[in-house]
């Protein structure tokens, strides 16, 4: 036998285009699995509503959760809900079509926040805090309305890390996106399943799906986002040094409030104080206020 002969064979493109196209699949499911159990987002009898855009984030969510849903060990049901905002050449059918192929339950919410928000927002300022505020309580009002036990979002974490930056330059405060939170009002509980997920799989995740995406004609073609300065800086970083995405992800989960500098967070005051002594207040030390020293 020639060495050539010996050489194992070359599986065909397509073989091979299926073969990383499962090993994609089986690394979300891992993933979001893997965030569903750090998180405890689904108990046993949950109502999950997961929001369905129309993009490739709420697609591949949907998608991955109906697979973990048949090997799942607790029992939840799905329902996908879409909040229609009535954008003129919206592609209504889109979504309902696809969704009865499925065979799973859903629900198109009708409620015309174009209009509002193209009223209320000036020409040429970003639509996306008024679109976002309108969008959540419409699919709060329903939720609540129904009684879902979780609100299901397609926030990936790339998503996560994009919004530390956001508050960290615009808004002076280090917070972010959780992958699990309670609503304001305590009415809600919201999960991220895709917490753990790349935007890069997400992508050729949907591609190899061929979902029908629908593209956000109100705020995705705005190109004065802030959102989109930071996705940009971000991937630049990762195109200088490949893994700090994800070197950021996991650190905003290793946070030591005692390394930082908020005093709500941690108690600057007490430590290293001797005897229990009584510090002077503020403002006695911004107004130089003198006081009796023991001779």
């Amino acid at each position: 036998m020639s060495p050539l002969q010996s050489l194992p064979a070359i599986p065909p493109r397509a073989d091979r285009q299926l073969h990383e196209q499962h090993k994609l699949g089986k690394r979300l499911r891992h993933q979001v699995g893997r965030a569903i159990a750090d998180f405890g987002m689904i108990e046993d009898g949950d109502k999950v509503m997961v929001c369905l855009s129309g993009g490739k984030d709420s697609y591949t969510l949907l998608d991955v959760l109906l697979q973990l849903q048949k090997k799942a060990p607790v029992d939840f049901s799905i329902t996908a809900v879409n909040l229609d905002q009535k954008q003129p050449g919206f592609p209504e059918h889109v979504l309902p079509d696809y969704l009865r192929g499925l065979g799973v339950d859903f629900h198109i919410i009708e409620q015309d926040t174009y209009s509002v928000v193209t009223r209320v927002i000036p020409e040429g300022k970003t639509m996306c805090s008024l679109c976002s505020r309108l969008r959540r309580g419409a699919l709060y009002t329903y939720a609540e309305q129904h009684g879902f036990t979780k609100i299901a979002l397609g926030h990936h974490r790339d998503d996560l890390v994009a919004t530390f930056f956001l508050n960290l330059f615009f808004h002076a405060k280090l917070s972010g996106m959780p992958p699990k939170l309670l609503s304001d009002d305590g009415k809600h509980v919201v999960i991220r399943p895709l917490a753990y997920v790349r935007e890069a799989d997400i992508e050729a995740y949907a591609q190899a799906k061929g979902f029908p995406i629908i593209p956000c004609n109100l705020c995705g073609s705005q190109d004065n986002l802030q959102r989109k300065q930071v996705k940009r800086m971000l991937q630049a970083w990762e195109q200088e040094s490949p893994g700090r995405i994800e070197t950021i992800a996991r650190a905003l989960g290793d946070i030591r409030p005692s390394q930082l500098s908020d005093p709500k967070l941690f108690d600057f005051l007490a430590l290293g104080t001797r005897d229990g002594s009584a510090l002077p207040d503020a403002h006695a030390w911004l107004g130089g206020e003198t006081h009796d020293r023991a001779t």
